[in-house]
């Protein structure tokens, strides 16, 4: 595996702006990049985190990954963060061509990272920015994001933080506006953070409910507390959440 650090996706050029690419060895490489949102809550957290996760599994199988940094609170508000992670979507499609043949854009995040995979795919402002249809992206991998208003926008706004909420800010919120898309995975725990399974589940059902096309939506229930397999090899020391992101590219 071959990294290429801090390349910075827009301006100011500082961290907050900052991508890693991590490319497969010569000879490895497929036309498929998986673009990665860590998670923090919206407040904590780097880019580096899937370099020591799970970036190795995929690109031992010709996949590359970018992993993004974006601002974060508290000196960030609502939007920022998604207008950041929309502003890596774009520089990565305009420019992955440079290290590679790469012509099958993935995104995705955990927990707060999910929240932004998921305001990405179904809130088709943000890319429509760089000129990008969110339905064009060869796919989606949402890990555990918050599917409502997601809790510290809500701390931003002086509301109690366990509240449910949607609105513009909320994933839920954007479903129904059409019932195209793309691909998308779904991973949540059975122990998650409270109301993450059960918001997700609805999430899934409302999906279902406008008639999205059951065929390109999947999701797995994993046993245990929230984002646990991430850092997780299995029995024969290879990472869980790099075969599950594995599997979905490659059923799509």
């Amino acid at each position: 595996m071959k990294t290429i650090e801090n390349i910075h996706y827009a301006e100011p050029h500082d961290n907050d702006h900052a991508l890693n690419i991590y490319l497969p060895d010569t000879g490895k490489q497929t036309d498929k990049v998986f673009v990665y949102f860590h998670g923090g809550g919206l407040e904590a957290g780097d880019k580096n985190c899937a370099g020591d996760e799970f970036a190795d599994y995929l690109t031992d199988r010709g996949i590359a990954v970018v992993s993004a940094n974006y601002r974060m609170y508290p000196s960030a508000k609502y939007p920022e963060f998604l207008v950041d992670s929309a502003a890596a979507v774009a520089w990565v499609c305009e420019h992955i061509k440079e290290y590679g043949d790469y012509t099958e854009v993935y995104v995705g995040g955990s927990s707060a990272g999910g929240y932004i995979s998921m305001m990405l795919c179904f809130d088709k402002s943000y890319l429509a920015r760089h000129g990008i249809d969110s339905d064009k992206l060869a796919g989606y991998v949402h890990d555990a994001g918050q599917p409502t208003c997601h809790f510290n926008i809500l701390r931003e706004r002086g509301i109690d933080t366990r509240r449910v909420i949607i609105d513009e800010s909320a994933p839920f919120w954007h479903i129904g506006t059409r019932n195209t898309c793309a691909p998308m995975f779904f991973i949540v725990s059975d122990n998650d953070m409270t109301n993450r399974y059960e918001q997700t589940v609805m999430l899934l059902k409302t999906l279902e409910h406008f008639e999205y096309d059951a065929s390109k939506i999947g999701h797995i229930v994993m046993h245990g507390g929230h984002c646990h397999y991430i850092a997780q090899k299995d029995e024969n020391g290879d990472s869980v959440f790099g075969k599950l992101i594995y599997n979905f590219i490659s059923e799509h």
